[in-house]
């Protein structure tokens, strides 16, 4: 199968052509992937020994990139391997790499490799003629793709050769947050230095391209602000009775309810509570967000959304009361459940961001042939949307016919409804489903037909996102339509987007302007910089994974503070499984739900959901392991650490202040279980 380009494709390809490091700058829709097919066919016809991997952040994009991209143009000349986590070849990474021309595999995977000393698993990255890397945008900060061409870099700057090429994919690096030039330029500049690579786009074929991707229209579909809000009116007078409960110079701190700042003091403060073992402030924090949350809901979707999010949660709670604080918050609820749900039941009161978002969707499916997506904020939004959705007359009238797509979770319930990346594109595609509703994570990279309608819906983005969204519609007469209150944040956030988009085209034409001498000096200045960033952050790492050790640290349950266990009986798989293989952990909690998860895994399956036996709160699953052994497996944001230095409550394992030992399947296995004949 030939794999022609079009113009503006050809004069993007030629600094790749030339075997140089580049980054193709093109719009959603503009067909990237299809020119970095045909860089890679010119790449494994005339490179000696050549051998190619394309790199993507998201699991669902392996398959995709390799069955409708690679494979057709590729497969039959060259060895197309696709390796994903949920591949049980990825354990045989090495040998693969060996055995195949291009490989398609997330990025993780390779970094796994790289990290992996064992034979069958390693690779280096000289191992490796060119690098494909899709939406580069994200090789920044601590990002996977940032700590392999972290890599790269320290290896080019050290004069260590042989390195691959470089081809990064992107439909906007963005400004970085920075709202002048000089910045958004300098932003430019740090993707390109840690890229390695020039940035390129179209500038003799720009009409061309602009026909491939016409830009949608776009319309503010704007609302009145509510009138009267009784609802989250006495949310608010519930939330204030909780002020009331807490020490008042806790309370004074907080900013306006029903806002994300709201919510970021509320984490803070229960942290602050944790760190303390002050269980009321704790208590009071947590329940706090769950308000907070319910008005944000209120906001976005219905009323009655919001009152089952709190009821589920207090339900949950009815059996483990603990103390005064307990009783107190689980009072305030049943006591003003019948009055919450009343008026969350009356109609005079809804949303008229609803009503609104009707009359868009009916308008436009008032045409059968047409294909929508509608973007929430998150996953939860993006449900109660579906459930509105399929209980609404009117667009169940004009036979709207709606899916989920949200990004990976874990799935105990509303599995049903969530739709794989893959099916979603063939139901799309086949018009089995006209509106995906999804989170804008959930879409970056996904392979769907030409929309005719994009919705975002009380989101609050970045101009990547915005950008992305706004590609999708990509029918003819296409709209993109923004649905907001009138002089809300949502709307001021998309004007400065739409400026932030037109500052990053400024950056990018200031970053080619400049003469190759001056790009080459900032970027190694830049690589420099990096590299030295980098080794000092190593050094942290180690300084902070060896502060204490192991038995020096007592892990407490977050929602009680009982001592549950120490680092010493905890062991990581294949980092990124932390279990306990301590026998007496298990008379601390109790097993609940079976967790479903869409994909299997080689060595383990998940089991139940493991809760505190004194609090109920949820601590993470067991999981099966080599279908030998069950183990629980922990989040760490369920527990506050306990160390000489005084507590801590990490957000990711990786912040631990001790070194969590890796998995000893026999060894391990033997002292948990002494009657187990494991040689077996």
């Amino acid at each position: 199968m030939d794999c022609n380009l079009r113009p503006y494709q050809e004069e993007v390809v030629q600094a790749a052509l030339r075997g140089e490091n580049s980054i193709i700058w093109l719009p959603t829709g503009g067909g990237k992937t299809r020119a970095a097919v045909y860089v890679t066919k010119k790449h494994l016809e005339t490179t000696a020994n050549a051998k190619v991997a394309v790199l993507v952040n998201k699991v669902h994009l392996v398959d995709q990139h390799f069955a409708k991209e690679f494979k057709p143009y590729l497969g039959n000349t060259y060895k197309i391997t696709a390796i994903s986590g949920d591949s049980n070849e990825k354990d045989l990474f090495g040998c693969l790499v060996k055995a195949s021309d291009l490989v398609i595999c997330t990025a993780q995977i390779l970094e796994n490799a790289l990290i992996n000393m064992e034979e069958e698993k390693h690779v280096e990255l000289t191992d490796f003629t060119l690098l494909v890397i899709d939406e580069c945008h994200h090789t920044q900060k601590e990002s996977v793709y940032n700590k392999i061409m972290g890599r790269y870099v320290e290896k080019k700057v050290r004069k260590q050769g042989n390195l691959p090429q470089i081809l990064g994919l992107t439909a906007s690096p963005g400004t970085g947050g920075n709202r002048q030039l000089d910045k958004a330029v300098e932003h430019v500049l740090q993707i390109c230095a840690n890229l390695d690579s020039v940035i390129v786009s179209t500038k003799n074929f720009t009409l061309v391209l602009q026909k491939v991707v016409p830009r949608p229209k776009k319309q503010y579909d704007i609302v009145e602000k509510r009138a009267l809000d009784p609802f989250g009116d006495h949310l608010k007078a519930m939330m204030l009775m909780i002020h009331e409960f807490m020490p008042s110079t806790v309370s004074r701190s907080l900013r306006e309810m029903g806002t994300q700042e709201y919510e970021a003091d509320v984490v803070e403060l229960e942290k602050a509570g944790v760190k303390k073992e002050n269980r009321l402030i704790a208590q009071c924090a947590l329940h706090l967000r769950q308000y907070n949350d319910a008005l944000l809901i209120n906001d976005t979707v219905r009323m009655v959304d919001a009152f089952w999010g709190l009821d589920e949660f207090y339900n949950s709670r009815k059996t483990k009361l603990l103390d005064g604080t307990d009783l107190f918050l689980q009072g305030l609820f049943d006591e003003n459940r019948v009055e919450l749900k009343q008026l969350a039941s009356n109609a005079r009161y809804e949303n008229p961001k609803l009503a609104r978002l009707q009359c868009t969707l009916q308008e436009e499916f008032n045409d059968e042939n047409s294909r929508a997506i509608l973007f929430s904020k998150t996953r939860r939004g993006t449900h109660c949307l579906f459930d509105w959705v399929n209980s609404n007359p009117e667009l169940q009238r004009v036979n709207v016919k709606a899916g989920i797509l949200t990004g990976a979770g874990t799935g105990a319930n509303h599995m049903t409804q969530v739709l794989s990346h893959k099916k979603a594109s063939q139901m799309f595609t086949y018009r089995i489903l006209n509106l995906l509703i999804s989170t804008s994570v959930a879409e970056e990279g996904l392979d769907i037909p030409e929309c005719n309608l994009v919705v975002r819906y009380g989101l609050l983005t970045n101009e990547i996102a915005q950008q992305q969204a706004s590609g999708r519609a990509r029918a003819m007469n296409s709209v993109y339509s923004v649905v907001a209150e009138e002089g809300g944040r949502e709307i001021r956030r998309e004007l400065t987007n739409e400026y932030l988009e037109s500052l990053t085209a400024k950056a990018i034409d200031q970053v080619q302007q400049m003469s190759p001498r001056e790009f080459s000096r900032k970027i190694s200045e830049l690589q420099q910089n990096a590299v030295m960033i980098r080794i000092q952050a190593e050094r942290k790492k180690d300084e902070r994974e060896q502060r204490y050790s192991p038995g020096q640290v007592q892990f407490q349950c977050r929602g009680c503070f009982l001592p549950v266990c120490s680092g010493e009986d905890l062991r990581k798989i294949e980092n990124t499984h932390h279990v306990n293989i301590n026998l007496e952990f298990e008379r601390h909690y109790t097993a609940g739900v079976q967790v479903v998860l869409e994909k299997s895994f080689e060595d383990w399956e998940p089991g139940r959901v493991i809760s505190c036996r004194n609090c109920g709160k949820e601590w993470g699953m067991e999981i099966k392991f080599r279908r030998v052994v069950i183990v629980p497996c922990l989040k760490i944001k369920s527990f506050s650490l306990k160390t000489p230095g005084g507590k801590s409550t990490p957000k990711q394992w990786k912040d631990v202040e001790f070194q969590v030992k890796e998995f000893d399947f026999l060894k391990d296995m033997s002292s948990r279980f002494p009657d187990l004949d494991l040689d077996d």
